[in-house]
């Protein structure tokens, strides 16, 4: 499927039109950015990784239930993908204290949760991504009582499928933000990506991050750390 019109370009992506108007085609960059667009870099491959993981993941999810926005990997860096309208809520789902968590909260890093917790972000890069709860999200007219509902659903389904696949590749899923849409009929899919720019991957024995905190906090092996979590999943 050809690309015709760049429909939009955001941090780690772009999206074109095809000539299907209910298919688009995500390529994915190796730019990367942090702490809303402050901080910028490129890491060597991420497009690469994180499209094919992404996809992976995406199909394992399909399997068990959550419905997605793949169609068809095209290449190592362009995906077929449905059109959605992207609803304008970050779904953050934490198994472990890490991050904004553990810093808002006054926390260590590492803590592990009886139950995993969930949270919200306007999406709004302007406003820098504030955290709100369903009811704001209902006072802005962000999403429906039954999207919410159904979002926070398969949030929580992913989670769980997720957390059982990484541990085979002795890895911890700490934490991971997600995007849902909405079909042309109204339906609510997984959309945009599962990578390590949008996960916070531990390897289980040694706590090592495997993922975009290492660009974060600068770390070093950036890369190294991307083609590690890619190896695993391959396999190899």
């Amino acid at each position: 499927m050809e690309k015709t019109v760049q429909l939009y370009e955001g941090k780690a992506k772009k999206v074109f039109a095809t000539a299907d108007e209910t298919l688009c085609v995500v390529s994915y960059k190796d730019d990367a950015t942090a702490f809303n667009g402050l901080k910028k870099g490129t890491i060597v491959g991420k497009g690469v990784v994180n499209n094919r993981m992404s996809n992976m993941l995406m199909q394992l999810l399909e399997k068990q239930g959550v419905p997605t926005h793949f169609v068809k990997e095209l290449s190592d860096r362009d995906t077929l993908v449905k059109k959605v309208a992207i609803v304008p809520l970050e779904v953050i789902i934490r198994n472990v204290s890490a991050g904004s968590f553990a810093k808002h909260y006054g926390v260590e890093e590492g803590i592990v949760f009886d139950e995993p917790t969930i949270e919200f972000s306007y999406k709004n890069d302007e406003l820098g991504d504030p955290l709100l709860n369903s009811y704001h999200a209902l006072a802005l007219k962000l999403a429906t009582k039954e999207e919410i509902e159904t979002i926070k659903r398969l949030a929580f389904k992913v989670n769980e499928v997720l957390t059982e696949y990484f541990k085979t590749l002795k890895i911890r899923l700490v934490d991971f933000k997600l995007e849902f849409g909405r079909l042309s009929d109204g339906t609510i899919v997984l959309a945009d990506e599962i990578s390590p720019d949008t996960c916070r991957l531990w390897d289980i024995e040694t706590n090592e991050k495997l993922d975009k905190d290492r660009f974060r906090r600068d770390l070093g092996g950036v890369e190294d750390a991307y083609k590690e979590v890619f190896k695993r999943l391959m396999g190899e």
